[in-house]
C-alpha cells in the first residue's frame, strides 16, 4: 500500500484526536469529548498535520507496522483498525460512499461537539467521558 493509499484509509472524523484515558489495571481506553489543540473542531482535520509530532509529542503517528502496537484504541469505527481485523469499511466511509459528507451524514464525526483541550483543565477530563461509538 502506497502512502497516499494508506491516508486515504482516514475518514476524516476526527475520533483519534480525541483525548483518551486509560484504566491502568484493564487497559480499557474511554474516549472524551475533548480534541487536540491541533483538531479543527469544524473540518475535523489536523490544522498542521505534517508537523503534528513536532507541536505535540505525544501525536502517534499511524503506521501499518505500529497498528499492532496501538491500535487497540482507536475508535471502533476506524477503518485502520476494521482492515488489521479483517472487517470491511462502514457504508457511510468516504471510500465506499464516495462522498467525504457521509461521515457527517452518519453522525460518526466529531464536528461541532468537541471541546479543545486548550479550553479544558487536565484535571476535569473525566467529566468530559463520552459513551462508546458504534457504526
Amino acid at each position: 500500500m502506497t502512502q497516499a493509499e494508506w491516508e486515504a484509509l482516514c475518514d476524516g472524523c476526527g475520533r483519534c484526536c480525541l483525548l483518551k484515558l486509560e484504566d491502568a489495571d484493564t487497559a480499557e481506553v474511554a474516549f472524551t469529548r475533548v480534541s487536540c489543540r491541533l483538531l479543527d473542531t469544524e473540518s475535523c482535520r489536523c490544522g498542521n498535520y505534517e508537523i503534528r509530532k513536532q507541536l505535540v509529542p505525544d501525536c502517534v503517528v499511524l503506521t501499518p507496522k505500529n497498528l499492532d502496537e496501538i491500535g487497540y484504541w482507536m475508535p471502533e469505527t476506524c477503518a485502520y483498525r476494521l482492515l488489521h481485523q479483517g472487517d470491511r469499511l462502514y457504508d457511510w466511509h468516504p471510500l465506499i460512499s464516495g462522498r467525504a459528507a457521509s461521515v457527517q451524514e452518519a453522525g460518526v464525526s466529531v464536528a461541532g461537539w468537541v471541546v479543545p483541550e486548550f479550553e479544558v483543565d487536565e484535571d476535569e477530563l473525566e467529566d468530559y467521558l463520552i459513551e462508546p461509538e458504534g457504526g
